[in-house]
């Protein structure tokens, strides 16, 4: 049996808000899937062509602006499938009438690729992260060593809460996160490096992340993100 992987991940950081844009490449079909086009889709298309590609699939983790404002040039250019959880049509009010709609667990094969569908809800309620063999796409719902807000629109802390558990339990260690933003002081992790230095997942008690992630967080901790020993990431005289 080959150890050849069937498809290239690249990443391209575009706009003012450091997005990463994902190209999910599969080497036996020359089909690509775009997550989360935004802000600069020439750059996207040029790279398609560089790599002799078509784009066939969107991937969107979830339907804020800066994540989907893209969508419509790509399709100028491809006739692609449009995917994204049913919970987050939805939720945005778009693409409810596609065939693409999904429910978590939910797998998109593109040649050899498969993709599983993840519903990670916190971010916004029908929030995915896409597991494509060793990576997991994550958008907004894990940064590097952070996560999403979840005090804008559809957020839900509890949600989210449950949500990085869940991940940090089910997942392989060595999984590699592809963030949605660049926000961090490198660009790429491991669920493992995750679980030790995220503050997020260092949380046994739900209100306690909440407290966290909603009045805490903001008010201490800036950009570019690095790692946070276990029980540092808020004192317990704030617990409250």
């Amino acid at each position: 049996m080959s150890d050849v992987v069937p498809f290239t991940i690249e990443a391209l950081e575009l706009g003012p808000m450091e997005n990463f844009v994902y190209l999910i490449q599969d080497r036996a079909s020359g089909r690509a899937a775009v997550v989360d086009p935004a802000w600069d889709v020439p750059a996207v298309i040029d790279l398609a062509r560089q790599r002799d590609v078509r784009i066939t699939d969107i991937l969107l983790t979830h339907s804020h602006h800066d994540h989907i404002n893209g969508i419509e040039s790509v399709l100028d250019e491809f006739d692609a499938q449009v995917h994204l959880l049913k919970s987050e049509a939805e939720f945005w009010g778009n693409y409810l009438d596609i065939p693409t709609l999904h429910h978590g667990g939910d797998e998109i094969v593109m040649g050899d690729t498969r993709i599983e569908v993840l519903h990670t809800p916190g971010h916004t309620p029908g929030s995915a992260c896409y597991h494509v063999g060793d990576n997991l796409i994550t958008g907004d719902t894990m940064f590097v060593f952070g996560c999403g807000r979840c005090d804008l629109s559809g957020g839900d802390p509890e949600q989210m809460f449950s949500t990085l558990r869940r991940l940090g339990t089910d997942l392989e260690g060595g999984t590699v996160i592809l963030p949605g933003h660049n926000y961090a002081e490198k660009t790429t992790s491991t669920m493992g490096e995750q679980c030790e230095g995220n503050p997020f997942m260092h949380f046994d008690q739900c209100d306690d992340f909440v407290h966290y992630r909603m009045h805490y967080h903001g008010k201490h901790r800036d950009t570019p993100y690095g790692p946070v020993a276990l029980g540092e990431a808020m004192p317990d005289s704030d617990r409250s």
